[in-house]
Parts: structure tokens; sequence; C-alpha cells
């Protein structure tokens, strides 16, 4: 070690001084560092904890910037006109004046965010700055439909525009009382998530960055999130007006300011093509639901309780002591005490041994018990995530299940469901697969057809990288992971063993999201150094594929961000992190991200075409379920081969991306016998 490198060392220069906030909001204004300028001023303008400096990027305005400082406008502060609308003659007025509109805006106040079970209390509506329309909706139905009805040529009219915050919700709100919102639709919250994907997307936000307005906040009328939480019926019909218009009026602002910025970012045509024709879509999966059988998860949960049971007597054996295997800390003890599976175990800040699931796979080969553990509380997951919570989420209205869907959660463009989450039901164990038994046809006239992109993510990256080899063996129909181990271990393909061709595969997937030969070795059960041939091999006999990766690091290097093919930007501030982990993780985004976010691309476009196909034609089939990559649908028999000719072409032709896109399609009485 040398010690006596001539380094000039003064005390003083090490002695913190008072910040000099003035300059360092100055660097920092220059280099865009917003997180940091909003920890120095004052805390007048929410920012987001985590925030984006790529402004640069594309010449962008910063609003965030306009805002940092300011004292935030209020209702109180800015003049508004606002209007209660509750007679046939006031409302007769308003729809006259829509009538004659280029575009606006409506929002819906409802009784609660279950859009299959809660009831519209008003709609407001605004299409001048400052100015809005609350129409009151009477409590009892008959009354209620009577007045919504009075609006549907005004929402039918295809000439208007209509803009909304989260504009899905309120379309299926008013789907409830009959009213399709028809036409070009514009989300703010959907604008901004395709122009900055990394921040938050909601009114609060985007009106403290844009407008340098704090709304009214939504307890200040009835209270905080809970059980016990008052209606929007509940407040007075001042209040409701003021808080409905103040919603609508924002967001036909909003929808000003933000609209530049689709162009400036260049993802106009993302937006308009793509994200805002999907949402229509989306209405109709979502209120189409999927039925499950109650029945057959019920008998099912006896059965996993029984595994489970087992299982947990297994591992109080393997013990050999009586303990809570639900207990981390009881668990803990007996694998890094008593059995002292690992001796280099250390305690985590609460002074117990860490026994989460990253934990012990790496532990698995060291005792019987680890696999045990594992098994016992993927069970539990199962049991108590899905097979007994399906059956109570089914709507008693329509007997179905109705999922939400999120456009504007995901940055790579996926998207994701919640309430419950249909996307995250296990494939991989039987055990999990037994749970996509239960989601069944509507009716004995109806069957389940499934359709499923096959390895859309390897013939997008041989398209982008445009390998020879890859390129060939996808479009002359051949086993790519039989082809990939045949190069990778230099035999003929004949001679390719099932083993062998399951490691490829494990490489082909792996490699798109940058696998190491360390998680290479973790998942095939090999040692790194076998794990490493084979990386090196993958990469010596497509080396296109190398050079492709290596050129999407550099792109994301040198502009901040990665696109997919339809232009979607996944923004890449850690790729030139000091911090190796935290660039690595950047690193592999930059190559994922154009992959997954392509394959996103193209099954919305599918489903936006296949949706108006169906529509074209009048079929009574519809699309019920979307889990990434695959589409699912609840099919009349009688429309089953035109069904399936649709969807097969819609999917397969959905983007011309230089590779055959293939889909695997079957019909069946239940989702699992369908895929």
């Amino acid at each position: 070690m040398i010690l006596d490198v001539p380094i000039e060392f003064n005390t003083k220069n090490l002695t913190r001084d008072e910040v000099n906030k003035e300059a360092l909001i100055s660097l920092f204004e220059e280099l865009e560092f917003r997180t940091l300028i909003q920890r120095l001023k004052l805390k007048e303008a929410p920012v987001q904890a985590e925030m984006n400096f790529q402004g640069t990027l594309f010449d962008m305005g910063s609003p965030e910037m306009e805002t940092i400082g300011k004292k935030m406008e209020t209702i109180e502060t800015v003049p508004h006109q606002y209007y209660l609308v509750e007679t046939e003659m006031q409302r007769a007025s308003l729809r006259a004046e829509l009538s004659v509109q280029e575009e606006f805006c409506f929002d819906t106040e409802t009784t609660g965010l279950e859009t299959q079970s809660s009831d519209i209390v008003c709609l407001s509506f605004a299409f001048r700055s400052h100015e809005a329309y609350c129409v009151t909706v009477p409590s009892k139905r008959d009354e209620a439909q009577k007045v919504i009805e009075e609006f549907r040529e005004i929402f039918a009219d295809e000439n208007i525009t209509k803009i909304g915050q989260n504009i899905k919700f309120d379309m299926l709100m008013l789907s409830n009382y009959g009213i399709d919102v028809k036409g070009k639709l514009y989300d703010t919250m959907l604008a901004h998530y395709l122009i900055q994907p990394d921040l938050k997307h909601g009114l609060d936000y985007l009106c403290d960055i844009y407008l340098n307005y704090k709304k009214i906040p939504t307890e200040e009328l009835i209270g905080k999130k809970g059980k016990n939480q008052p209606t929007m019926r509940s407040v007075s019909k001042e209040q409701l007006r003021d808080y409905a218009c103040e919603d609508a009026d924002l967001t036909f602002q909003l929808k000003q300011k933000i609209d530049p910025d689709l162009d400036k970012s260049g993802v106009r045509e993302l937006f308009e093509s793509l994200e805002m024709p999907l949402v229509p879509v989306l209405v109709h999966m979502e209120n189409a639901g999927v039925k499950i059988n109650s029945e057959e998860l019920n008998a099912y949960a006896k059965v996993l309780l029984e595994q489970i049971i087992q299982i947990e007597k297994e591992i109080i054996e393997l013990a050999g002591e009586s303990f809570n295997v639900s207990s981390p800390q009881q668990l803990g003890l007996i694998l890094f005490e008593k059995l002292n599976i690992d001796s280099n175990a250390k305690k985590t800040k609460t002074k117990q041994y860490s026994t989460a699931e990253e934990t012990l796979v790496q532990l698995v080969d060291k005792h019987p018990i680890v696999q045990k553990i594992l098994d016992f509380r993927g069970l539990k997951k199962l049991l108590s995530t899905y097979v007994e919570a399906l059956p109570l989420l089914v709507d008693k209205k329509t007997g179905k299940i109705h999922t939400s869907y999120n456009q504007a959660i995901a940055a790579t463009g996926r998207l994701s469901s919640v309430n419950p989450n249909l996307q995250n039901i296990p494939i991989r164990t039987e055990n999990g697969r037994q749970i996509r038994k239960a989601f069944i046809p509507s009716d004995e006239n109806h069957i389940f057809l499934s359709a499923d992109y096959s390895q859309i993510e390897l013939r997008i990256m041989a398209a982008l990288s445009q390998d020879e080899e890859m390129l060939k063996a996808f479009n002359e129909g051949k086993d790519i992971h039989a082809i990939t181990a045949a190069k990778i271990y230099q035999i003929p393909e004949e001679e390719v063993t099932p083993e062998m061709r399951r490691k490829a595969k494990t490489a082909n997937f792996g490699i798109i999201y940058g696998i190491s030969a360390f998680g290479l070795s973790q998942r095939l059960n090999i040692s790194r150094s076998e794990a490493k041939e084979l990386i090196d091999g993958y990469f010596q006999n497509f080396p296109k594929i190398k050079q492709f990766m290596d050129k999407q690091i550099e792109l994301a290097r040198n502009q901040g961000f990665v696109q997919t093919i339809k232009g979607r930007k996944r923004y890449l501030t850690d790729i030139n992190s000091a911090n190796a982990v935290v660039r690595g993780m950047a690193e592999r985004n930059a190559i994922n991200a154009p992959i997954q976010g392509s394959a996103a691309d193209i099954i919305k476009i599918a489903m936006i075409n296949i949706y108006r196909q169906f529509e074209k034609l009048k079929l009574k089939s519809k699309m019920v379920l979307q889990v990434h990559d695959e589409l699912n649908f609840d099919v009349i028999k009688t429309e089953l081969e035109q069904v399936k000719q649709i969807v097969k072409t819609e999917m397969e032709c959905a983007v011309d991306i230089g590779v055959q896109l293939t889909v695997e399609m079957n019909a069946a009485g239940n989702w699992l016998d369908a895929h």
C-alpha cells in the first residue's frame, strides 16, 4: 500500500461553512436538479421527491421551476365563475352552450370509487378558463337517469373533443347510466404520463406544477378515507359546486398548458393514436368483467389448506421442535442459531435474522427445510391473495369480477391491473395454474378464448438488433431455443438435449433483462463459470445482439433516454451514476425498456384494432382480460371462428417489425385449459 502520496492537507478546507443558497440554486437550475432545488427553497410548492432532470433532452419548459418558491393560488385568491345547474331550463341552456364547443372538459363526482356500485352525484363541465358548471344529479335512480339522459347527445357528439383527468373513470360511471362517450378524447393524466412517465400524474400534483394552484382537498369535504367516510351526497350544494367546478376548470386549464409539451417531447402520435384510443377499449373490458367459479375456488381452498398443514408439520419435524412457522423472528432463530445453516448470517436493525425470500433462495441447497419454508409461504400467499379473496370480489349486480386497468403506472408502457390484480396470478407452479381453472365463460353459450404472443420479446430483440441468425430462425418458424443451444454448445440441432434447451431458453430471456453470470447461475443452479461460458457463447453466436445492447447503453448515456418502436420514451437519469449498482440497473433498463415497451405498444394496438372490428361487425363476444402478452375473450360459441380469425389477424399484423409475430390460441371451458 502506498502511503507517501504527496497530498496538500488543510483542515480548514474540511470545515463545513454556511450553505450559499443562491449559488447552489443557480447551479442546480443550470443542471435542472429539481429535487435539490426543492430541498433548498421554501416548501410552498409541493414537488415529487424523485424528480427527473430531463428538461434539456427536448428543450421542454419546466413548470416545476416556475412554481417553486411562489405562493400557491387557491379558489379564494383566483377570480372564477362557478354555477349550480339544477333546473331543466338551466340544463337546456348549458347543453346549448356545450353543443357549439370544439372541446369541453367534464368530470363526475360520485358516491365512491367502485364504478360498478357507485352513483353519480353531479356532472361538471368547463369550456372556458375560470368558468364551470355543476349539474346536480338526484339520489333516486330513475330521476338521476332522466337528468343524465339529457346529456346523451352531447357526450355522443363525435365533433366535440372531451377532456378529462383520468377520463376512463368518468366514462365508466356514465356507462352505468347507458351513456357512451364518443369522439376524440383527451386525458391530461395520460398526456403527462407520456411526457414525464416517472413523475406523479394526479390532479393535485399537476395543478401544483403547471398552475401554481392548490385545489380544494377532498378531505376538507368528506374527511379521510375509511369505512366511515361520508360520500359527496353529504356535502352542501355550494361545497359540491365549488369542488366539482374547480376540478373541471383546472383540468381544462391543464390541457392548454400540457398540450404543447406533447410535441416538444415527441409523443403526440403515441398519445393520439395509441393511448387515447385504448381508453374506450379498457372501459369496455372493465364493464364486461370476467366470471369465476366460486365453488371451484372454495373447494381448492380446502386442498391448499391441507397442503399447508402437511408442509408445516414437515418443517417442524425438520426443525426438531415446535414453533410458529409464520413468525420471521422464530424462524430466524431456528435456521441460523439452532440449525446454523449460514454461519455468516447477521441480524438486521430490528435485531432479528432476515428470512426474506431473497435470503432464503440463496440457502436452498444448505438444508431441506429452506425449500419447505418457501413452499409453505407460496401456498399461504396463493390461498389468501387469490383463492380466498377472489370470491369476495364478485360484484353482486353482475356476478363477475371487474378489475381496473391502469395506463399511467408502469414507465415501460405496460398496463397494470388492480382491484384485483389479475395479471399476477402465478402460472409457473401447478398450484398457481389451478386458479386459472376457476375463470370461466359467462354461460353455457360462451367459451373462453385465450390468445398469447409467442416469444414476442425475443422477436422484438431480433428486429431491433437485426441479428441475421435470430431473424432467420424466427422467419423460418424454427425452435429458437434449440437453435440457441446448438450454437452455444457447438453441436448439431438434433443433438440438443432438453436440459441444454432449458438452459438456452433461460439465457435467451435472461439476456433481454441484462442478466449477469451470477444471476444466470442462480436461475439455472449452475456454477458462475459455466454461466459465464453460456453468456459468452451466446454473444459469440449472436454478435449483433451484443452490439445492440452496447448501443442502447451508449444512447442512454448520451441522450438520457431510450425509446420503443412507437416512440415511447424511458428516461434513465441514473445511467451515468457513480454508484455501480444504480448505474447497472439503469443500463439493464436501457436494454430492456425498448423491448418490453415495444411489446406493450404492439399488444395495445392489437387491442384497439380487435375492439374496432368487434364494433364494426356488431359482435357480441367480448375481450375480458389482458395479461401483458396475452388477451382473453368471452366468446359466443356461434362467433368463435370469426373471432379467432379477427384476433389472430389483428395480433399478428398489429405492427410490421420485420419479424413474423405469431399467436398461439385455444378455446376451452376455462382459462387454464384455454391457455
